[in-house]
């Protein structure tokens, strides 16, 4: 894989992480526990949901290295499932490069 496709996919997973923040922090504002998320692969067309609590979703943002997949969007050559859910697999990334893009395009570091 090509240093410019692994950008891609860093930013293309990164930009799904920030449309899942919203959505969790628009879930806590109206007291839900559970929300439909957006799949956070690689793939910048789909459009598959995960149902996760906002719990389950918080573990996922605890390290910024972390993201959501419906199960059979992992992208080997950069990511390890790391833990399987009813419906999604939490996926880290390994590859140095990607994962040090990754984390340095995390919403919650830039809050810090």
């Amino acid at each position: 894989m090509s240093e410019p496709e692994e950008r891609r996919i860093a930013r293309t997973e990164s930009l799904f992480r920030e449309v899942n923040e919203r959505i969790a922090e628009t879930a806590s504002h109206v007291d839900g526990e559970d929300a439909f998320f957006v799949c956070e692969c690689a793939d910048a067309e789909c459009t598959e949901r995960v149902t996760a609590t906002l719990d389950e979703y918080e573990q996922v943002r605890d390290d910024g290295a972390q993201f959501l997949l419906v199960k059979g969007h992992e992208e080997a050559e950069i990511e390890r499932v790391v833990e399987h859910h009813r419906g999604f697999n939490v996926v880290r990334k390994v590859k140095p490069a990607v994962r040090r893009l990754v984390e340095r395009l995390n919403p919650r570091t830039e809050l810090a």
